[in-house]
């Protein structure tokens, strides 16, 4: 079986990254910016590929991310390329267009997969509305009832559960949660302590709830199922990283390479439709984290160009290169960092 989950984790990642970096290397070609290499994945190349336009078509050993080499990214680097193919000459809203396409392509691609995903097995969303509450639970013993909308934790309102179990893992005060509920109309507050329930060695908070859903079918119902679970997952995601900014989650809460295989091998036995949302799931995650103003990622050189356009100048070559090498160092350690702690939950 882990060969199985091992080959479904190659091939969503595959592609998550070969649609990201497709929308990269297309509309690069469109622009006429010189490419020296499309490659899937990093690290030692097992395959190459020249085509006919005197690209290499790579496929590298680790299936971790991928990349479209082009010239100029930053500054004229190749003396025998003509000057209007470098990246860093071609008009500002042409290098917008090529750094943001793989974000728009992995946010196209989730979009589709959620579609499909309503439309065939109908549409889903879970709301903050309380479904059942366990028996000699934390919620029955603060009086928590069937049919209670939860509308804020700890003070962060929200409207979504996708968004709102989000902040179940920010840090509490002395594991305390404040929940705001609706019942019938009226408001209240009530304060809840988790129980802590030790599985596999990890320790978890159990509040005893189950959260209602509310579905239908049909293509438009689809349709606007698309739309809105992929803005509650691109929330959630916004919720995560303040959190991970203001101290509030932990980034032992995150997962690498090693984590994603894990939620894989565990969604192979619920079939099709679970990996099909994991796929969407991922694709969101890897546009929106590139999407960020960090050095290294597309948000990075994004970034540098909005300061291009308010200035009237480029920004300094040699200090954004510095930046997005710093960028790319911290990545790795980071990277490194999850990687260890995913494998250190597997003893």
């Amino acid at each position: 079986m882990w060969i199985v989950s091992l080959l479904l984790f190659i091939l969503i990642l595959g592609i998550i990254i070969l649609v990201h970096e497709f929308g990269h290397f297309i509309w690069a070609k469109i622009s006429g910016v010189y490419i020296y290499e499309f490659s899937i994945g990093m690290g030692p190349v097992i395959f190459s590929h020249k085509g006919k336009d005197g690209i290499y078509y790579n496929i590298r050993a680790l299936p971790i991310g991928g990349f479209v080499q082009m010239a100029g990214e930053v500054y004229e680097d190749d003396e025998k390329i003509p000057k209007e193919k470098f990246l860093c000459n071609r008009p500002w809203y042409q290098r917008l267009v090529i750094l943001v396409a793989g974000v728009m392509n992995n946010f196209i691609l989730a979009i589709v997969f959620l579609f499909l995903l309503g439309f065939i097995w109908g549409p889903t969303n879970s709301t903050p509305k309380i479904l059942s509450v366990q028996e000699n639970s934390a919620a029955s013993e603060v009086g928590l009832q069937n049919g209670d909308v939860i509308t804020a934790i700890n003070g962060h309102h929200f409207s979504s559960w996708d968004v709102g179990q989000i902040y179940l893992y920010y840090k509490d005060k002395d594991n305390v949660y404040q929940f705001e509920i609706d019942r019938d109309g009226k408001k209240e507050t009530i304060d809840i302590t988790p129980k802590i329930v030790s599985e596999n060695g990890e320790e978890r908070k159990v509040f005893g709830i189950q959260m209602d859903t509310n579905s239908s079918k049909g293509f438009l119902a689809s349709i606007s199922f698309a739309f809105q679970k992929f803005w509650n997952v691109i929330c959630s995601m916004a919720v995560t990283v303040w959190g991970l900014i203001s101290g509030q989650v932990s980034v032992g809460n995150l997962s690498g390479p090693v984590g994603i295989y894990q939620v894989i091998d565990q969604s192979v036995q619920y079939g099709l439709q679970q990996l099909i949302y994991i796929t969407a799931f991922l694709s969101i995650n890897v546009g929106f984290i590139n999407i960020l103003p960090f050095p290294a990622f597309d948000g990075g050189h994004v970034f540098f160009m909005i300061v291009e356009k308010i200035k009237g100048s480029k920004v300094n070559a040699k200090f954004e290169n510095i930046c997005t090498m710093i960028g790319f160092a911290l990545l790795m350690l980071l990277m490194i960092f999850i990687t260890i702690q995913d494998i250190l939950r597997l003893f």
